[in-house]
Parts: C-alpha cells; sequence; structure tokens
C-alpha cells in the first residue's frame, strides 16, 4: 500500500484542488509550509491552458504564496515541448487565447493561422464561432492535430465552465476526428515534462488533484502515488462509481498535514 512517506515531491493541480476561481481553498497554504518542513518538494502541474506559468505565478502570489515560474507546469509547456520535437521547423495553427499562444512562443513553436502544417487546441476562453469553424476545416483537412489536455469541466466558485473536452467534441462533430495526440493530465506528454523539471522517478512523486479521469488516472498509470482531495469536481457517488481508484482520500490538501509533520 502507498503512503505520503514515500513521496519525495507532491504534483499538485491547481483548479479544484488548491484554489478554486480566486478563493484559496482553507489550509492550502499551511500544506505547502508542511510540505517544505517535512524536506518534500512539490510542483504544480495544471492542465489548464487558458493561462500561462506566469500568469499562475502572480496569482498564487496575490494568495499569499510566493513562488519562482519553475514551480508552475502548464499543459501548454508540455505541449510547446512535445511539439518542438514532434514538428521542427512546421507552422501551427493555434486555437486558444493570447496567454497559450505566449507559452507556445516562449519555446519557439511556429503559429499560422492561415496557412498551418498541423493544429493545436487549448481550451480557449475567447472562443467564437469563426475560431471553430476554421479549426474544423483544418482538422477535417486531415492536419495533424494535438490538444494541450482532455479536461471536460473547468471548477469555478458557481459550478464548472465547459473546458477542452467539450471543444474536442464539438470538432468530432463536424470534422469527425479526434486529437492525434493529447499532451496533458492523464497522458504521458505532461508527466515527461514534469519528470524532467523535477529530475525524480516517477515513483518518488505524487499526484494530487480532484479529478478522477485527469489527476488520479495520471498516478495510476504512471507509477505514482496517486491522491485524490474532494475539494473540487469529484463528489462520493462519483467516487464511488468509479472504476478508477485512488490510492489515498483526502477532504482537502490540509488533511495530509498531520501525516507530512509525523515524527
Amino acid at each position: 500500500m502507498k503512503t505520503i512517506s514515500d513521496v519525495k515531491c507532491f504534483l499538485l493541480d491547481m483548479d479544484g484542488t488548491f484554489y478554486l476561481g480566486d478563493r484559496l481553498i482553507d489550509g492550502s497554504l499551511d500544506f505547502i509550509e508542511a510540505v517544505v518542513n517535512s524536506g518534500r518538494d512539490y510542483l504544480f502541474l495544471t492542465n489548464n491552458s487558458s493561462h500561462n506559468a506566469a500568469h499562475y505565478v502572480k496569482k498564487l502570489a496575490k494568495m499569499g504564496l510566493s513562488v519562482p515560474r519553475d514551480k508552475v507546469l502548464t499543459s501548454g509547456q508540455a505541449t510547446a515541448m512535445k511539439v518542438t520535437q514532434l514538428y521542427p521547423g512546421k507552422k501551427a495553427f493555434v486555437l486558444g487565447n493570447g496567454f497559450l499562444f505566449e507559452e507556445l512562443a516562449e519555446y519557439g513553436v511556429l503559429i499560422d493561422q492561415e496557412n498551418p502544417d498541423y493544429v493545436i487546441i487549448g481550451y480557449d476562453t475567447t472562443l467564437d464561432y469563426a475560431k471553430m469553424t476554421a479549426v474544423c476545416d483544418f482538422v477535417r483537412a486531415g492536419l495533424p492535430y494535438v490538444a494541450t489536455h482532455p479536461d471536460f469541466n473547468c471548477p469555478t466558485e458557481t459550478g464548472f465552465a465547459p473546458d477542452i473536452g467539450a471543444i474536442i467534441a464539438f470538432i468530432e462533430a463536424s470534422a469527425g476526428r479526434r486529437p492525434d495526440l493529447i499532451i496533458g493530465k492523464p497522458y504521458v506528454g505532461i508527466v515527461e515534462a514534469a519528470l524532467e523539471r523535477t529530475g525524480l522517478r516517477a515513483q518518488d512523486l505524487a499526484m494530487v488533484g480532484d479529478r478522477l479521469y485527469t489527476d488520479i488516472e495520471t498516478g495510476l498509470r504512471h507509477g505514482m502515488t496517486a491522491i485524490l482531495v474532494m475539494s473540487g469536481e469529484t463528489t462520493q457517488a462519483m467516487l464511488d462509481a468509479s472504476q478508477t481508484v485512488p490510492d489515498l482520500v483526502y477532504g482537502r490538501l490540509s488533511d495530509m498535514i498531520p501525516e507530512l509533520t509525523k515524527g
């Protein structure tokens, strides 16, 4: 049985795990303090590609946690790392907002919205019908098609907003194709990026999050300790009905503190 004592670094989801919208979940800062005081490390690992790492650093600072940019790994960054390997010198059509464009550009991804060689889609909070028509045209034409992550919903303070999974479903309904490659949790692309960032082995890591089909599946598929927190998307009924069984379950991050401070 896996335990927290074996964990050297916690990979922490953000939306629904550390905060909800602009509200810090109670005890999150205390959890970070306990992790650091126990000699362990942490890395924020988010599938949300509607913002870049710099945005999250600013958001965390407003909530009372100052971290350098290398403490945040987004699916946008992981996607940029992967497509520069797969499509060197090629140009991408990007369905995303300004933050995703900035993040891709930082990694040298070439972007051409008119005559692309392949397609990247992210969680686009500026989505409109013209964009959807364009991306469906390119996907229908057979261009290689990469998605930053698979999440159906993004947690908010008032419920949920449709995430990239809903966009993928729209494209599939119109163009008849699903992504050729998905980078974010629970897929291997973002795991490879996290291993590179931390310098650790998968068995030294814990994936902590509120979604069964992304966060927990990431841990289970890739040899990490899979820790579910019930502060976001997953309800007890969803957990009871799921075939995805986390190694450990807590109400929220701070519920782990007693085990971090043992001894």
